[in-house]
């Protein structure tokens, strides 16, 4: 099963546009047939992983710590104890990347996404050479759906 990485905002509270905005592409994504993956915590994170699942999709979240706490729509929890390093796994393991919002973690794992030549769309993200940047959720979610 192919997968695609969704990346973004840990802090976005579940009535903020950018953890309503990652609900419909987990949905997106499940219902397209491809497994999310994830870092398995919280904000863009659950969002997206509760859009799949509404979907009845499959949800892999690769945390950042020992322990298995991660948002309650994972499946499968893979606990690193890599800490942010464990951005790369999250951004290497799909072909496509989707940045929802996000701080410098998300900086991070565009980065690494753009270095390893995965193709990145973005919704309200990062300015950076390289990613499909959008400030109109329709032009975004149709992007994404052409993409997957």
């Amino acid at each position: 099963m192919e997968t695609v990485s969704v990346i973004g905002d840990g802090t976005a509270p579940p009535e903020s546009e950018l953890y309503r905005v990652a609900v419909k592409v987990g949905r997106l994504i499940a219902e397209k047939g491809y497994a999310l993956v994830t870092g398995g915590l919280f904000g863009v994170m659950e969002g997206a992983s509760k859009g799949a699942k509404e979907a009845s999709g499959l949800v892999v979240g690769i945390l950042p710590h020992y322990e298995e706490l991660s948002n309650p729509f994972i499946d499968i929890k893979i606990p690193t104890g890599l800490g942010h390093a464990r951005n790369v796994i999250v951004v290497s393991t799909s072909r496509t990347v989707v940045a929802i919002g996000g701080g410098y973690g998300t900086l991070s794992e565009i980065g690494h996404a753009l270095k390893m030549g995965k193709r990145v769309l973005g919704y309200k993200t990062w300015g950076v050479k390289g990613i499909e940047n959008y400030e109109s959720l329709d032009d975004f979610l149709n992007a994404l759906s052409n993409a997957i």
